[in-house]
């Protein structure tokens, strides 16, 4: 361990994080941190890794170490919420990640992402006074607050109402559209109108999540992101400060994604349904797709992932209770222990297959390699863990009181397609 990465773990760990590993040598970070690393290094993107299980957990820190990369790990509400399909969730990643960055020795920073906090309504609002402090509590240092579903003026109400419960030196999330491919995608107009109301509340998030043409899950259309719509909605945004998250990457070519890096304010991708995959074993191609059989059916790779004899209790299971395609997603939580009780030989291949899938994403295809010391970097020059806001307030508070954007929103072109998925 360097001097500069103790001397970061001594000022760069943020209060939550100080108060609840003490003794801990891992470098967890603001999600701020990861941003701007990934901005000054320049067409470079980290890559968010859901963990929907701990050796996805272990298999991304161990890649992140390797490309010497700075990371985030995290969870979404669907995922790791009160209604959680995963055994990993909001309030045990943190510890999850804590626990295997001082077993492994791992010395690259490492932010932990609440993604995709999903508002659907003023119960959802009222949950989250209570819910989001206690994420933060449980180690979280990052946030989505998305209410992309909701229309405009709601949108940027609800993450109005909700930004006075995120810390001021927590990584900060806005998002604009539902994920839901090619219906319905994300405007100039939608996405100025969200990041000008709050930036006239003196509210700077550090991405923005589009619909710009991806899916979450197993996307087979091939439509995939729209390069040149994002790169329109980033240019327009410029002045605010705010770079790009990138949902809903399986499906995407590594060449479009390569697209995305170097022509795009991206520097935030979501890997989710890839790197569950490949944790257990299903073959996945260049899209991050699993591979189906003849008949329809995932292709398991005998001597990959977990057991044949497990797969094969999985596949049984999810028949019987109706789970097919990405609805797979949801035997997370009954097989945690299971897979975890697996030999060593078989967690750590595991464990190994979806570091080097990661590494890959690091190296060849996000250009993340050695941001590692450009985080490390900012936290010495800034001698915090907090490195403030990115941007300055340029709109007027007078011109965004509610009644004003309310009637300004009613003049936006907004085709919010069918109920799309918002949830991971």
């Amino acid at each position: 361990m360097t001097s500069d990465f103790l001397k970061a773990v001594e000022i760069g760990r943020p209060p939550n994080i100080q108060r609840l590993f003490p003794n801990s040598k891992a470098l967890i970070v603001s999600g701020k941190v990861i941003n701007r690393a990934l901005k000054t290094k320049g067409q470079a993107i980290a890559i968010a890794a859901n963990g929907r299980n701990h050796l996805v957990i272990r298999g991304a820190l161990r890649a992140a170490q390797r490309a010497n990369a700075a990371l985030l790990i995290e969870i979404a509400k669907s995922e790791g919420g009160a209604n959680a399909y995963c055994a990993v969730n909001y309030w045990n990643i943190a510890r999850h990640i804590d626990a295997v960055c001082n077993e492994l020795g791992i010395t690259i920073p490492v932010a932990v992402h609440a993604d995709h906090y999903g508002i659907k309504g003023d119960k959802d609002i009222e949950q989250a006074r209570t819910e989001i402090p206690s994420m933060f509590d449980a180690g979280i240092t990052s946030i989505a607050i998305d209410a992309s579903h909701m229309m405009d003026a709601d949108n940027l109400a609800a993450s109005l109402a909700l930004n006075r419960y995120v810390p001021k030196w927590a990584g900060l999330e806005t998002e604009v559209g539902e994920i839901k491919g090619s219906a319905g995608l994300s405007t100039v107009e939608e996405a100025l109108f969200l990041v000008r109301g709050l930036n006239a509340h003196d509210i700077f998030p550090d991405w923005i999540a589009l619909n710009n043409g991806t899916s979450h899950g197993l996307e087979a259309s091939g439509q995939g992101i729209q390069v040149d719509l994002t790169a329109e909605i980033h240019k327009a945004l410029e002045p605010y400060g705010i770079c790009g998250a990138q949902h809903g990457t399986s499906g995407n070519s590594t060449e479009r994604l390569r697209q995305i890096a170097a022509r795009t304010r991206t520097t935030k991708a979501n890997v989710a349904t890839a790197l569950q995959m490949i944790s257990w074993g299903v073959e996945v191609n260049d899209y991050g797709n699993a591979v189906l059989d003849s008949d329809g059916n995932f292709k398991k790779v005998s001597g990959q992932g977990v057991s044949d004899e497990l797969w094969a209790e999985m596949v049984a299971y999810a028949k019987e209770h109706g789970l097919s395609g990405g609805n797979f997603k949801k035997l997370n939580l009954p097989f945690e222990n299971k897979i975890l009780g697996q030999s060593a030989e078989v967690r750590e291949r595991s464990v190994q297959a979806v570091e080097d899938f990661v590494f890959h994403l690091l190296t060849e295809v996000f250009n993340a390699k050695d941001s590692a010391p450009i985080a490390i970097q900012a936290l010495l020059d800034a001698g915090s863990y907090d490195l403030g806001p990115n941007a300055k307030r340029i709109e007027d508070p007078a011109e965004w009181t509610e009644a004003k954007y309310r009637e300004r929103a009613k003049s936006i072109d907004s085709d919010k397609g069918p109920e799309g998925d918002f949830d991971d």
